[in-house]
């Protein structure tokens, strides 16, 4: 009995061994798919960075090597005035010279004039010398067209320490001859838009020299640096991109050579930051089996929304740099064009007046005259427009309200409005000042409202505010960069169709325009442009499809007092026999000048040549009443003669004509002394005018 129950209790039910080694086998499978998953995320992100990273350094070191090859060319370009003598290094004011020729350079704060003896000649400011033996390759021997770079030293500001590039002066004479002329370079201005490029915290730049002496960046010492450099240069990557362990942290390095001056630029980023987004789903896969194919869904997710990202803002970033550019170059090609035209225009508004004068009234020929005179005229209201987009026009500047502008806008454009338009006005910036040409606003605020209706030729709201606003930082927008600062902002939006992305980039070209069956110019929003940047401003474009788009337009507010509004009296004046200086390259447009001068009552003194004309003031200055000269001539601008004139006569009074003279033509003019800046082609009005007021 014992021995049947004994064999009746069994044993308990184990699972079968199969079971657990499919359930373990389906683990490390998940497992290994996922540590495979998750690895190729990881080399992929480290790939896409490291892309990113070498385009990255190739791009600043473009940006550096074009800087530093400005500064050499500008000391070409001074060794040459040296060799001429235009610069005279013993003279009193060789400073203030060299100071003016200093503010040129966009990277350089100091020059210094070295003689052969090492000795310091002259120089515009009052930095110390940097160490005449810190330079790489060492002055002495240093040849025609080679530069030397020095280590950094400090020049007055110990949070900016200064490097300094160096070229021989063999070829001119006197004291500099074999001697130095050297130019003084805040060493932060090497990392050109590092900060603004790549602004996260890990990201590290260097400038080295080819011996390792570090000139700006904030990567270690000069030995970790150069064994980045060696490590960059060594890397199997195709990218030249490799990891390293650098002041106990693992990074990516990439380094690229600038062999023309000696030096290596080298990046770095901390792959730990890199790579956050990846150790983030690591942890998350790591919280169990069940949910690794959807944590390992939702990082990858976030990897690629990460980088999708980062790649829409550099090529937003590219995008605004290449449009920025492209106008730059239209407007200087356009300014030129325009200059040349308008020194045409100048002669066939000049003789065509004077021909209109001397024909018989009432006669054909005078009816020929004054239809040609008309087309002149034509002619030269469209070269304006296209001055205004290339911001080289001769406009005086006033300090003005920018609310009274607006209003005569809208009051214009409100007795020719199309049924079913609406303006709306949202205007909170009571007393708000601008300093420019109020004509130019009005010009370019016309446009911005004349272009929001045709965008709703089925009616719609048209929106104008006005606001001021403080800009903390610098900002990037659509088709400019804007600076911290106090500004006026302008915004004009529609509820038209909107504007395409293949229309953005061709939105402020000159003569591009979508209404050509509708007799569109294409020149409305090119002019805006012109005008904002010539006020010192920025603009910004946003679209959205079928809603419209708004035009945003920052202006520099202005605090000084309002300027007066002179009214330009209806009768012509005339000269009481004083003598008038004409300088002008062109001998048909002085020849004009002076029979235009003469018969207003004046005597002119016409001479083609500046440097000419300047050495003939020196030698009698009270003999002339005032000035009349072209700006963009050979030899001497108009702006740079009017200071020569200035520092002999500083009482007399100049009245600058020019057709193009530039990007800020007007500030420039003003800050050389110019009483009166004129835009050609003239009418003998305006010149009479002008000189009756100069010389009342």
């Amino acid at each position: 009995m014992k021995a049947g129950l004994k064999n009746s209790v069994l044993p308990p039910k184990k699972m079968p061994l199969t079971l657990w080694g499919i359930a373990f086998i389906l683990g490390l499978y998940l497992a290994g798919a996922a540590a495979i998953v998750l690895w190729r995320l990881h080399e992929s992100t480290l790939q896409s960075q490291s892309r990113d990273l070498n385009l990255l350094s190739h791009a600043l070191t473009d940006e550096l090597d074009r800087g530093l090859r400005g500064v050499e060319e500008g000391l070409q370009v001074l060794a040459v005035e040296l060799g001429d003598g235009r610069l005279r290094p013993a003279a009193s004011d060789a400073g203030a010279a060299l100071d003016m020729r200093a503010s040129l350079m966009p990277l350089v704060r100091t020059i210094w004039l070295i003689g052969p003896t090492r000795h310091l000649i002259a120089a515009s400011g009052k930095s110390p010398v940097p160490d005449l033996d810190s330079f790489l390759p060492a002055l002495a021997a240093t040849r025609d067209k080679v530069t030397a770079i020095s280590r950094p030293f400090v020049g007055g500001d110990p949070d900016n320490p200064l490097i300094a590039m160096a070229i021989r002066a063999n070829v001119l004479t006197g004291a500099i001859a074999g001697g130095w002329i050297v130019a003084g370079i805040p060493s932060k201005s090497l990392l050109g838009a590092f900060a603004a490029a790549v602004p996260a915290a890990d990201a590290r730049m260097a400038v080295l020299r080819d011996d390792g002496v570090r000139l700006a960046g904030s990567i270690g010492d000069s030995g970790s640096l150069d064994e980045a450099a060696r490590a960059a240069r060594l890397a199997a990557s195709p990218v030249a991109v490799s990891q390293r362990v650098i002041s106990g942290k693992n990074r990516l390095v990439t380094m690229q050579d600038l062999p023309r001056y000696g030096l290596k630029v080298v990046m770095t980023r901390e792959i730990d930051v890199l790579l956050q987004a990846w150790q983030e789903s690591v942890v998350l896969t790591l919280m169990g089996m069940i949910l690794l194919i959807a944590v390992l869904a939702v990082s990858a997710r976030l990897v690629q929304r990460a980088n999708r990202n980062q790649a829409e803002a550099a090529r937003a970033l590219e995008t605004q740099v290449a449009r920025a550019t492209k106008l730059e170059s239209l407007g200087t090609l356009a300014g030129g064009v325009a200059h040349d035209f308008n020194n045409v225009l100048a002669g066939i508004i000049g003789y065509g007046e004077m021909a209109l004068d001397a024909a018989a009234p009432g006669s054909n020929q005078a009816r020929h005259l004054d239809k040609a005179m008309q087309a002149a005229m034509r002619g030269k209201a469209l070269v304006e427009r296209i001055l205004a987009f290339s911001r080289g026009g001769a406009h005086a500047l006033t300090v003005f309200e920018i609310e009274p502008v607006i209003e005569e806008v809208l009051t214009l454009i409100a007795a020719s409005l199309r049924p079913g338009v609406i303006i709306e006005r949202k205007f909170d910036a009571d007393g708000a000042k601008l300093r420019g040409d109020p004509t130019q606003a009005f010009e370019a605020i016309m446009n911005l409202c004349t272009n929001a209706m045709q965008a709703m030729p089925d009616g719609g709201m048209v929106s104008v505010g006005l606001k001021r606003v403080h800009i903390p930082a610098p900002r990037v927008l659509s088709h400019s960069q804007l600076a911290a600062g106090n500004y006026v902002l302008l915004n004009v939006s529609d509820q038209g169709g909107g504007i395409g992305a293949e229309v953005m980039d061709h939105l402020f070209e000159p003569f591009f325009t979508t209404r050509s069956g509708q007799s569109g110019t294409g020149l409305g929003l090119a002019v805006v442009h012109g005008v904002v940047v010539e006020f010192g401003g920025a603009v910004d474009v946003t679209s959205t499809p079928e809603r419209g788009a708004s035009f945003t337009v920052y202006l520099p507010e202005c605090v000084d007092a309002l300027g007066d509004s002179a009214v330009a009296p209806a009768v012509v004046p005339t000269g009481g026999g004083e003598v008038i200086l004409v300088v002008d390259d062109d001998p048909n447009l002085a020849s004009m000048s002076e029979e235009w001068l003469t018969g207003l009552n004046y005597v002119a003194v016409c001479y083609s040549d500046p440097v000419a004309a300047l050495e003939s003031f020196r030698v009698n200055p009270k003999r002339f009443a005032a000035v009349i000269t072209d700006e963009v001539m050979p030899g001497m601008t108009g702006t740079q003669l009017t200071g020569a004139l200035k520092e002999i006569a500083p009482g007399l009074p100049v009245l600058l004509v020019s057709g193009y003279g530039g990007d800020l033509f007007a500030s420039r003019a003003a800050a050389a002394g110019v009483n009166r800046v004129l835009s050609k082609p003239l009418q003998r009005a305006e010149i009479a005018r002008a000189l009756a007021e100069l010389l009342r």
